[in-house]
């Protein structure tokens, strides 16, 4: 390493101390996640070790250890919402990979051969932890990057729950975990404090508790957020899970939230319409995708998505936190059978007074795409409103036609007006 990578590393670390100094539970998004992505591009200065992990797989251990967890699946929402997905891709498919494959895996793939992506690339990991609950290809994708990188892989292996979680299951998912923690302490060279794990755990659920009240603020209406909304703020529930400053920021946010809700102020102004959305955000259209329900005076008040996080809060103990694990873990949204998707999707439509339902059918996400036709029967034979099908990709761009996706917006929100008079 050069004389001035040195120096522009030891600068970097100093201006994070003195970021991570700072925070106070006011500090927004974008001052935290900053301090997150130097800290773990400088953590070889502070010795500290990095850890690529799935977005479905157990943080909590990696915060116990103070391992900083990296997530390409986040990273790849950030090429997204960048407009640099698509470049990326087709590196990848240059490289050889196929264009079927998923865009956060072909752009994470590629973005590690050329430090490229918004911030310059993803801090180089010490070991890479995959679980496989949310999808299949993420076992190839994270094989593909431990060999490039020359790093250990843990591989922890979910059943899929078809229509129950089973007693062997968890004995499975618990053996597991149980060497999780020895490969974490092998990679470490250390044991794991007991005590700290355990106070992460608590910090795990309160933050999944707060996230939940967030997301439930907008069962009000007018709603004070929108998914879009939630979409950003999902971030730390993702990445820093099990620390103080994500309950910090999720408890002020909630009353920011409640406080709207006391003076009837409305994400969307004149709000008439309340819609559900299914499957990954699309990161490059966001905005222009809530301008344009909006100007239906529609409201998109929930999804499933980011409702994953905390939507095995049930399954979970905080007084026994690694003991529940295994059963939290195993039950995510993704992991389920269609009809408990249906079921899920269909209660959600209950709680948040819905009056349509959009689903983006994921080029790039077949585990959550796939089955979303019989979800869209059986949520019109039970609950009888209007479905829209959106055919796009999370990442690439390539995929995604305005003019066809604005056309069938009008024709839905023509649906769901004529229903309600």
């Amino acid at each position: 390493m050069s004389r001035f990578m040195k120096d522009l590393l030891i600068y970097c670390l100093a201006k994070a101390k003195k970021a991570k100094l700072g925070l106070s539970k006011n500090k927004g998004m974008r001052d935290i996640m900053t301090v997150y992505y130097m800290e773990a591009k400088t953590a070889r200065l502070s010795r500290r070790k990095v850890a690529w992990i799935t977005s479905g797989g157990p943080v909590e251990p990696l915060i116990a250890m103070d391992i900083i967890p990296v997530y390409p699946e986040n990273h790849g929402a950030m090429i997204g919402a960048s407009k640099m997905g698509a470049e990326l891709c087709e590196k990848a498919e240059e490289m050889g990979y196929s264009r079927d494959l998923c865009s956060y895996a072909r752009s994470d793939i590629s973005c590690a051969t050329v430090n490229g992506g918004p911030i310059g690339g993803l801090p180089r990991p010490d070991m890479l932890v995959c679980c496989n609950n949310i999808c299949g290809t993420v076992l190839k994708w994270y094989e593909i990057q431990a060999r490039y990188f020359n790093v250990p892989l843990f591989i922890l292996d979910t059943p899929f729950c078809h229509t129950e979680y089973a007693e062997e299951m968890k004995r499975y998912v618990k053996r597991q975990i149980e060497e999780y923690l020895v490969f974490l302490e092998d990679v470490c060279g250390r044991k794991l404090n007991h005590a700290t794990m355990e106070k992460v755990g608590r910090l795990s659920v309160e933050g999944q508790q707060l996230w939940q009240a967030v997301l439930d603020t907008a069962a009000n209406r007018p709603s004070p957020m929108t998914a879009f909304d939630a979409f950003f703020h999902l971030a730390l529930i993702v990445t820093l899970r099990g620390t103080q400053i994500t309950v910090d920021y999720y408890r002020n946010l909630l009353k920011t939230l409640n406080d709207k809700v006391e003076k009837g102020i409305g994400a969307v102004p004149n709000e008439r319409y309340r819609l559900l959305w299914d499957n990954l955000p699309i990161w490059y259209r966001l905005r222009w995708l809530s301008k344009k329900f909006a100007e239906h005076d529609a409201c998109l008040v929930a999804d499933t998505y980011t409702t994953a996080w905390c939507g095995t809060l049930k399954y979970m103990d905080e007084n026994k936190f690694l003991d529940s694990m295994a059963e939290a873990y195993t039950r995510i949204y993704l992991n389920i059978g269609i009809d408990e998707m249906a079921k899920t999707v269909m209660d959600m439509i209950d709680k948040y007074h819905v009056d349509g339902f959009v689903m983006h059918s994921n080029r790039s996400c077949k585990p959550y795409s796939l089955g979303q036709y019989d979800i869209r029967r059986i949520v019109q034979e039970e609950k009888g409103i209007p479905c829209l099908v959106i055919e796009a990709d999370m990442t690439d761009e390539r995929n995604f036609s305005e003019s066809q996706v604005a056309t069938r917006i009008n024709a839905f929100m023509e649906m769901i007006k004529e229903r309600k008079g």
